[in-house]
């Protein structure tokens, strides 16, 4: 009921733990709390929030027009709602060292389980996009050493992104993740690649986890889980994957709703309110109200009344259940 019953704390370590063990975990985006929940649900290892997606939720593009804020505040609306890691993208840092510190403290606290920053020049722009440009090293990584030393739980995952590749090509990748290791980063984020071979070079250049980012529409070809696995990689976000599914969804419901002026054809693609209400643990809820408003010497009629509408909600639940 409510939010995750592991603490912040908690899931960081048991997400070292397995990814020290270098097997894959599926990090599927999130686009709202609730699709953290539903991730979670279907046996996914962790829960991805992307800067894309939560720049789109506002009616933003990508291009580093959200605050660290707007970030952490909707990081933790999310990330509270399940009991998976939750990896948030922290964009360039949001502003020089001494802000990269203090974005990944406010993360820390906002219980993300860790964080991504990237090597492109402040404003950024969306990873996939032709004409992006990279800071030099010495300034990227002063961004990873800040993370490093800013954060006071060992366990939050520093992971640096780079977007050079696109830039100078892999050759340049690969010695900008050498030395984003060298300076501490816990993990790799090669951005835009775009064959198995070219994620097996950066596999092999540095021993730290890598992540593979299998967005839609963009540089990268959409491999398997299996195929990535083979070569190394231990990270897979599908970073907009949900939100362009249920956005595809909506459009044609309302397309649907102008046409023919009712959805009864599209209640098949719904989600059911049964479904919706075994995800929020409606039941939970209703015991929990029920053990606390338990008595009413100064309302007689409120128990009964509760109950009531306790056993209406139960029946019309039910009801639906068998639809």
């Amino acid at each position: 009921m409510l939010y995750s019953s592991t603490p912040a704390h908690e899931k960081r370590r048991l997400f070292r733990e397995r990814l020290a063990t270098g097997e894959l975990l599926r990090f599927p985006g999130a686009f709202n709390p609730l699709s953290a929940r539903l991730i979670e649900q279907r046996g996914f290892e962790g829960v991805y929030i992307s800067g894309a997606v939560l720049s789109a939720d506002l009616g933003l593009p990508d291009i580093g027009l959200t605050t660290l804020t707007e970030v952490a505040g909707r990081g933790q609306q999310i990330a509270r709602m399940t009991d998976l890691p939750a990896i948030i993208d922290a964009d360039t840092g949001f502003g020089e060292p001494m802000n990269v510190a203090r974005t990944i403290q406010t993360l820390e606290d906002a219980g993300l389980a860790g964080a991504h920053i990237e090597d492109q020049i402040n404003p950024k722009r969306c990873g996939h996009l032709d004409g992006k440009a990279v800071v030099d090293e010495q300034t990227a990584l002063k961004r990873i050493r800040a993370a490093v030393d800013a954060r006071r739980d060992e366990n939050f995952l520093i992971m640096a992104r780079t977007d050079i590749a696109a830039v100078e090509g892999l050759s340049a990748a690969k010695d900008r993740a050498k030395a984003l290791v060298d300076a501490g980063a816990d993990a790799i984020f090669p951005e835009a690649m775009r064959s198995l071979e070219e994620f097996a070079a950066i596999r092999d250049a540095v021993d730290v986890p890598i992540l593979a980012n299998m967005t839609e529409f963009g540089k990268s070809d959409l491999f398997s889980v299996d195929q990535l696995r083979d070569v190394g990689v231990n990270i897979v976000i599908w970073p907009v994957s949900l939100l362009r599914i249920a956005m595809g969804a909506a459009g044609r419901a309302l397309d649907t709703l102008n046409e023919e002026g009712h959805l009864t054809s599209k209640l098949g693609e719904m989600q059911h309110r049964a479904d919706l209400y075994d995800l929020i643990d409606y039941e939970s809820y209703n015991h929990f109200d029920s053990g606390v408003f338990n008595f009413s010497i100064d309302h007689p009629g409120r128990e009964a009344t509760s109950t009531r509408l306790l056993s209406e909600e139960r029946s019309d639940e039910t009801k639906y259940a068998k639809d």
